[in-house]
């Protein structure tokens, strides 16, 4: 190639290079904007509607929203889920035996890009509303390990962080197996009556938590 067709050559190539430049900077970030927004199931387990650990899950909510996620809420503690009986008909990938409000679990958790547990501790544990719900994660375990973000937010009325520790380690363990991402534990301790987290700055960790995704 003589130099007189190289320089050509090469005028054509950059002409092409800015022009696909020009192109990611003015379609690859809309395509970005549009790719963050998620879908996120919040699953509750307070069986006090204005309890403090749903006041949090409110907050993480509003937040969520104003960033443009879609939201959708499952208040465990309102609905009818029979726990797991054992019986292993679904084969960890079925039909449960049971046809009740799991079903809506089943039609958000799948295509769901993130979900959120939100839960007050009972008896230094989850509360059985939320476990219930959890447990049943059996009959659709074959269609929930794929990638995921995943939050915590606990109440609860001690102020000792090692009493948190057995509901956080049951978290991360679960997301260890499911093979999902935490991206953030809101851990409110010192909260027993109802309202009581009104009190603190709990409820703006909530709120920004969900507003930064």
């Amino acid at each position: 190639m003589d130099r007189r067709s190289f320089i050509k050559n090469a005028a054509i190539i950059a002409g092409v290079t800015a022009g696909a430049a020009v192109l990611s900077k003015s379609v690859l970030p809309s395509i970005s904007e549009e790719n963050k927004k998620m879908k996120i199931l919040v699953i509750t387990g307070s069986p006090r509607k204005n309890g403090n650990s749903n006041t949090l899950a409110d907050n993480f909510i509003k937040g969520a929203k104003e960033n443009g996620h879609n939201v959708v809420r499952f208040d465990s503690a309102f609905k009818n889920v029979h726990p797991c009986a054992a019986c292993n008909k679904c084969g960890m990938n079925g039909d449960c035996v049971f046809n009740d409000d799991f079903n809506f679990i089943k039609g958000n958790i799948v295509d769901s890009d993130m979900v959120v547990f939100a839960t007050p501790m009972y008896y230094f544990g989850i509360s059985a509303q939320l476990k219930a719900v959890i447990d049943r994660f059996y009959s659709i375990n074959g269609k929930i390990h794929t990638p995921k973000k995943s939050a915590l937010i606990l109440t609860y009325a001690d102020t000792s962080a090692k009493e948190a520790q057995p509901i956080k380690n049951h978290y991360e363990v679960l997301l260890n197996y499911l093979g999902w991402q935490d991206v953030g534990q809101i851990i409110a301790s010192g909260v027993w009556t109802e309202g009581s987290v009104n009190n603190t700055n709990f409820p703006k960790q909530a709120y920004e938590l969900g507003k930064s995704l």
